[in-house]
């Protein structure tokens, strides 16, 4: 490996995993050429969160990273880590350094069926990682309130918009923001990334509803397709269309699967889990960040696996599922030696990835599997998992 991609680690449970992942799985196949970022929380907490930002401008630099799962704290991690305060999720942090689109996608494996019977090939959530709820301003407000959407513009313009009159009971409300900018990055991101991959791109909003916020979605996903891509994409044999979030989530029922499904940020959060569960285990579901201009960071779309950690921590016996993160680790890999026309290096990755199916369906897994494995399973630990992978490679 000429160029480094950029290792970032992580917390807990998947800490241990990522160091196992490298020592039996990697270093003894591969030159390994990283540039490492301690994200464990307590380094982030030392250097006041400087190190996920170093981290991100990172990968924008070299163009790959690989991220192990990360803690974001609340107000009980302050007190279990004595931390100087409750620090960002480092995923929200790398997500707006590099713009990007977070695309999930469930790994199958024979043996372990969709809950969705029809479902035959993966579906792909793209969800924008961006506004919305996640950057909303929130109140409380008392009876008697009036509530009112107040915009002042560049010259000194007011617009005010009546939200809702209270004068009958207590309530809330919440104030919710994006950019164009933003928008049209996700949308050039989930082009991309369908183009890529050669498969459909579905869009769904509720845009029926709400006629300004989420028909704005809708018109620059319109307008940069028409602008930009409809030829690749009728070049392709793909195609892109828009519908209604209710309408998509009849027709992903129905469908089976293979195609990519954007949603907003609050649907994609929701949508994505669903998915993971319906096709097995949120431990089989990958994640990777790809931004506007072509970076990429890949991790499992899972988190730290706390439990497990403390089960370890007592010297008592785990079987945490690691197919997640060795398939970060793989997808790193095969998009560095695709950049950097290292075909070896791609072989390796599609071997890593082979070499874990097939143990998978040799019927040797960790005990999460194992509960629902269609045939006969043998429950192992967390290293000998990764033990009985290496074999196979």
């Amino acid at each position: 490996m000429k160029t480094p991609i950029v290792e970032i680690d992580g917390d807990e449970m998947t800490r241990i995993i990522w160091a196992d992942i490298k020592e039996i799985l990697l270093k003894p196949y591969i030159e390994l050429n990283t540039l490492y970022f301690d994200l464990g929380l307590q380094n982030r907490d030392k250097t006041d969160d400087r190190v996920t930002i170093e981290a991100a401008e990172a990968i924008k630099k070299y163009g790959v990273g690989v991220k192990c799962a990360t803690i974001t704290p609340n107000a009980q991690r302050v007190t279990e880590y004595n931390l100087k305060k409750m620090w960002p999720s480092p995923n929200g942090t790398i997500r707006a350094i590099l713009d990007g689109t977070v695309f999930r996608a469930p790994i199958m494996v024979k043996g372990i069926e969709p809950l969705v019977s029809n479902w035959k090939k993966p579906i792909v959530i793209a969800r924008h990682a961006y506004g919305d709820i996640y950057k909303n301003s929130e109140l409380k407000v008392n009876k008697g309130s009036k509530a009112v959407l107040t915009v002042t513009d560049g010259s000194g313009c007011v617009v005010e918009k009546e939200i809702f009159n209270f004068e009958k009971s207590d309530g809330v409300i919440c104030g919710m923001h994006n950019t164009d900018k933003s928008i049209a990055s996700f949308a050039r991101s989930c082009f991309n990334y369908a183009l890529g991959v050669k498969q459909d791109l579905w869009f769904s909003t509720k845009d029926t509803i709400s006629k300004i916020y989420d028909h704005r979605f809708k018109d620059i996903f319109n307008e940069i397709f028409e602008n930009e891509y409809k030829a690749e994409y009728e070049k392709a044999g793909i195609t892109y269309f828009y519908t209604l979030i209710d309408d998509a989530v009849a027709r992903v029922i129905r469908s089976d699967g293979g195609f990519v499904w954007a949603c907003k940020n609050y649907d994609g959060d929701v949508m994505s889990d669903m998915l993971a569960t319906a096709f097995g285990s949120l431990a089989m579901m990958t994640s990777v960040l790809v931004s506007p201009d072509g970076k990429y960071e890949y991790e499992a779309a899972h988190g730290t696996v706390t439990r497990h950690y403390y089960k370890y921590l007592k010297g008592e016996p785990t079987s945490t599922n690691s197919v997640a993160t060795i398939f970060a680790w793989s997808g790193a890999l095969r998009k560095r030696g695709e950049l950097d026309d290292n075909a070896e290096l791609v072989a390796f990755a599609d071997k890593l990835e082979q070499a874990t199916l097939k143990t998978i369906e040799s019927g040797i897994m960790t005990g999460d599997l194992a509960l629902i494995f269609n045939g006969k399973s043998t429950k192992v630990g967390t290293r000998e998992f990764l033990e009985a992978v290496a074999s196979n490679l």
